[in-house]
């Protein structure tokens, strides 16, 4: 059935790259994979800290960042209890396997003078949060077993939301989809759908309707800043 299965990557921008990879490495114990110059985007730094082999936290560090002021209340929530604008990162959380680590991960962040509370017993998860730099909100979390629809969907909120119960049924239970081995044709510009924004909307209509095999030709970046020999990537 074709779904996400889990999160590749979440990507953040900064200002200060070297910054969040001290943050991330010393607080958190992340490691640093990936530091490289962003595919496709000139003067941008892309930096990627390891969560699992397919899961990372990304930086992406470009000039014009350090001109945009943050708007609290719009860009950035303040807390994972306020409000941002819509489309933007509220908060970011993170997994534990055990109660045990979440602890230890207590410890980890304290150790480093910073500020953390919890864990809150959430039920289907227990949650400790804290403040990462340039304004960004983190919980760290972890869960003893999956979450129950059953239990976890207030039909009070979802009246509220403006859910019908055909709706309801069909969010809990997406209908399958199989994929067409890449066949379906890229659909008109719609206006009405959800687009990407460019200053150039000349450039964002060639680039979604130049055939999918040529725009792989042309932007694909797949050889890595530094030659690691076969013998030596195990190492």
């Amino acid at each position: 059935m074709s779904k996400p299965n889990a999160l590749h990557h979440l990507a953040i921008s900064t200002a200060n790259i070297k910054a969040q990879i001290e943050y991330f490495t010393d607080v958190l114990g992340m490691e640093l994979v990936a530091l490289y110059w962003m595919h496709g985007v000139k003067g941008a730094w892309h930096g990627f800290l390891k969560l699992g082999d397919t899961c990372s936290v990304a930086f992406v560090q470009m000039d014009k960042i350090k001109e945009i002021e943050p708007a609290w209340g719009v860009s950035h929530a303040g807390n994972p209890g306020l409000p941002s604008a819509a489309g933007t990162m509220q908060h970011v959380a993170f997994n534990v396997e055990t109660e045990a680590e979440l602890l230890a991960m207590r410890d980890r962040i304290r150790s480093r003078g910073i500020n953390v509370f919890g864990p809150l017993n959430h039920g289907f998860c227990k949650s400790i949060y804290f403040a990462g730099l340039e304004g960004l909100c983190l919980e760290i979390a972890t869960s003893s077993e999956a979450i129950d629809a059953r239990a976890w969907i207030d039909p009070e909120v979802v009246a509220l939301a403006g859910i019908s119960p055909d709706e309801l049924r069909r969010f809990t239970a997406p209908a399958p989809y199989e994929g067409k081995g890449g066949a379906v044709a890229q659909p008109p510009i719609d206006p009405g759908k959800p687009h990407m924004r460019y200053a150039d909307q000349e450039q964002y209509r060639k680039l979604m309707t130049t055939p999918d095999e040529e725009i792989t030709r042309r932007m694909s970046e797949p050889t890595p800043p530094v030659i690691v020999p076969k013998a030596n990537k195990a190492a």
